[in-house]
């Protein structure tokens, strides 16, 4: 029997919760749901769900689907960047063995969302090496027009223009990654400075991407990351280096949150090296070795 796939699609809606629950049950009618977060601030939401390819793929194209119906950008004002109702849908193998299957199970839904539901789909992570959905989303909407207008990009699936209330959906298969957020009291240009000094690309942590929001809901500025490679780096060292870096700056952290699920290996190493126990890792958590 085949393992499960995961999937974890970001929607542009983090404050209605009937728009929530909506596509909640789009998702789980074929696949199984593990894990909703939203964010009023974000303005986002990122659901977590597995299922085998066929059922990952029926659910995702349902919620997409509803998205399209129920979420309209040009309405849409949060802290999140976003091109798209249903933004970014990743299909993540839970065994990296099966990032073959991820791959072909991300290309089949690229083809219905474009061809089926009707959106423009751009591909990326291990279906376009070198473009992550930060390519896609500089400048927001207007600006992703702009490019399609003048014959920079093209999409892969479907129309060759973004829909003026749902956008697009960028659809792409990769590795797990961890999605984690340091939130802090200072102004959002303290949080930007120190996700500067974290993140891959300006010299910071290996495979870690990171922004400095703005939270007026919550009056809290926040470093939010993927960490791509958490074999790299080190939950533990990366959230000491942002606590010295805003403290040192005349901010203070006041708390972190983690969005989804994360793999258990990553959680042991974190823990082992919080206790100080040498060799700590998930060979050693006993339900996992039942």
């Amino acid at each position: 029997m085949s393992r499960p796939l995961e999937s974890v699609p970001n929607f542009s809606e983090g404050r209605d919760r009937d728009v929530l629950e909506q596509l909640g049950a789009a998702l789980a009618g074929p696949a199984r749901l593990l894990d909703l977060h939203a964010d009023p601030d974000h303005h986002r939401s990122v659901f977590t769900l597995v299922g085998d390819d066929e059922q990952l793929l029926e659910g995702l194209v349902a919620g997409v689907s509803l998205a399209r119906e129920l979420i309209d950008l040009r309405r849409h004002a949060g802290a999140h960047p976003r091109v798209g109702a249903a933004d970014v849908v990743p299909v993540v193998p839970i065994d990296e063995d099966d990032l073959g299957r991820a791959r072909t199970v991300a290309l089949a839904l690229g083809r219905r969302v474009g061809e089926d539901v009707g959106l423009p789909v751009f591909l990326y992570g291990e279906l376009a090496p070198g473009r992550g959905p930060a390519f896609f989303r500089r400048g927001g909407p207007a600006e992703l027009q702009r490019r399609l207008d003048a014959g920079e990009l093209r999409p892969d699936f479907g129309p060759s223009s973004l829909d003026p209330r749902a956008g697009c959906v960028l659809v792409g298969a990769r590795r797990a990654l961890i999605a984690f957020n340091v939130n802090l009291r200072g102004d959002v240009e303290l949080a930007r400075t120190v996700a500067s000094l974290v993140r891959e690309r300006d010299g910071g942590f290996p495979g870690v991407r990171a922004l400095g929001l703005d939270l007026p809901g919550a009056g809290l500025a926040q470093v939010s990351m993927n960490i791509e490679d958490w074999r790299a780096t080190a939950l533990h060292e990366l959230v000491e280096r942002i606590d010295r870096e805003v403290r040192g700056r005349g901010g203070e952290v006041v708390g972190s949150e983690l969005v989804g699920l994360m793999p258990a290996a990553a959680a042991a190493a974190a823990a082992g090296a919080a206790l100080r126990i040498e060799g700590f890792d998930a060979t050693r958590l006993l339900e996992l070795r039942l």
